[in-house]
C-alpha cells in the first residue's frame, strides 16, 4: 500500500529554518551557473545572429545549429555535452555544465538578437555608410546599440528561464538547490517540504532577476526620451 506524503506547515517552516545555510549555498550555486550560462550563451547567440544576417553559406550553418539546439531536449544536450567535453578537455563539472546551458540558452539569444537586429530600420546602415563607417563599425556603433534595448525584455525572459533550467545541471552532479533538495529529501524523508523549500528559493530568485530586469528596462525607457 502507498501513502501519500501529506504537506506538513509546521515541517517545512521548521525545515527552512533548520536547512537555510545549506540552501544558501545552493542558491549561490545555482546564481553562479545562470551568470555563467547566460554570459557565454550571449556571446554565443550574437556571434551566430551575426551569421545568420551574413551571407548565404553561414546562414545555413546558423540555421543548423539552431535547429539541432531548439530541436533537442536540455537534459539531453546537457550529457552529451558534459560527457563529451570533459572527455576531450580537462573541464570541472561545474563549467561543463555552464557550457552546456550556454549553448542550449544560445540558439535563443541568437534569434532574439536577429529579430532585434531587422527591426532596426535599413537606413541606419546606409547613413552610417555614407558616413564613411565600415559596415562592421556601423553595425557596432549604431545598430548594435539600438537592437540591444530592444532585446532587452525578451532578453531578460531567457535569462529567467536560464534560470530555471539551471536545475537540470543537477542530474551531472552540480551541488545546486534542485540537487540539494533530493538529497535532504533522501535523508530526511520530508520529501514534499523540501521540495517546496526548493520551489520558494527558485521563485525569489526568479523574483529578484525580474525586478532587475524591470529596472533596467524603465532605465533604458526614460534615457529613450
Amino acid at each position: 500500500m502507498i501513502v501519500a506524503n501529506v504537506f506538513s506547515l509546521d515541517t517545512f517552516f521548521s525545515e527552512l529554518i533548520r536547512t537555510y545555510p545549506f540552501f544558501f549555498e545552493a542558491a549561490w550555486m545555482t546564481i553562479r551557473i545562470t551568470i555563467a550560462a547566460v554570459i557565454l550563451g550571449t556571446i554565443i547567440g550574437v556571434f551566430v545572429a551575426l551569421l545568420k544576417l551574413s551571407n548565404p553559406v553561414l546562414r545555413v550553418i546558423a540555421d543548423i545549429y539552431i535547429t539541432i539546439i531548439r530541436g533537442t531536449p536540455l537534459i539531453v544536450q546537457i550529457f552529451v555535452l558534459f560527457y563529451g567535453l570533459t572527455g576531450i578537455v580537462q573541464l570541472s563539472a561545474f563549467w561543463a555544465a555552464s557550457f552546456a546551458l550556454a549553448v542550449h540558452n544560445s540558439a535563443y539569444i541568437a534569434e532574439i538578437f536577429r529579430g532585434a537586429i531587422q527591426s532596426i530600420d535599413k537606413g541606419q546602415m546606409e547613413a552610417g555608410r555614407s558616413l564613411g563607417m565600415t559596415r562592421g563599425t556601423t553595425m557596432k556603433r549604431i545598430i548594435m546599440p539600438q537592437a540591444l534595448r530592444r532585446a532587452v525584455p525578451p532578453l531578460g525572459n531567457q535569462f529567467i528561464i536560464a534560470l530555471k533550467d539551471s536545475s537540470l545541471a543537477a542530474f551531472v552532479g552540480i551541488g545546486e538547490l534542485f540537487r540539494l533538495s533530493q538529497g535532504i529529501a533522501a535523508a530526511t524523508f520530508n520529501t514534499l517540504e523540501t521540495y517546496v523549500i526548493a520551489a520558494v528559493y527558485y521563485l525569489a530568485l526568479v523574483m529578484i532577476l525580474t525586478w532587475i530586469v524591470n529596472m533596467v528596462e524603465r532605465r533604458l525607457s526614460i534615457s529613450d526620451r
